[in-house]
């Protein structure tokens, strides 16, 4: 059973891990931990927004799922510093 098809799913504002593996693939090592908590939300809010694959619109954005994609993102920048 192949899943190539996995990564062509749409995404929304709760896939907070998925939004945060492209953010971090989109950025890189761009932002540290401490950048990433920094960010206004505006900011990701447009970043989020304009990821390929994501279906959301900012009507439906919540702060509570702005922090868990912050708090993923940092996970992410986290295990990729090893």
């Amino acid at each position: 059973m192949a899943f190539d098809h996995i990564d062509n799913l749409p995404i929304t504002w709760t896939d907070h891990e998925d939004v945060a593996m492209r953010l971090f693939e989109r950025f890189g090592g761009e932002f540290t931990e401490g950048r990433i908590y920094r960010i206004r939300f505006t900011e990701l809010i447009d970043w989020v927004l304009e990821l390929p694959g994501f279906v959301g619109t900012r009507e439906e954005c919540s702060e509570n799922n702005l922090e868990q994609i912050q708090a993923k993102w940092v996970y992410e920048w986290r295990d990729n510093q090893k």
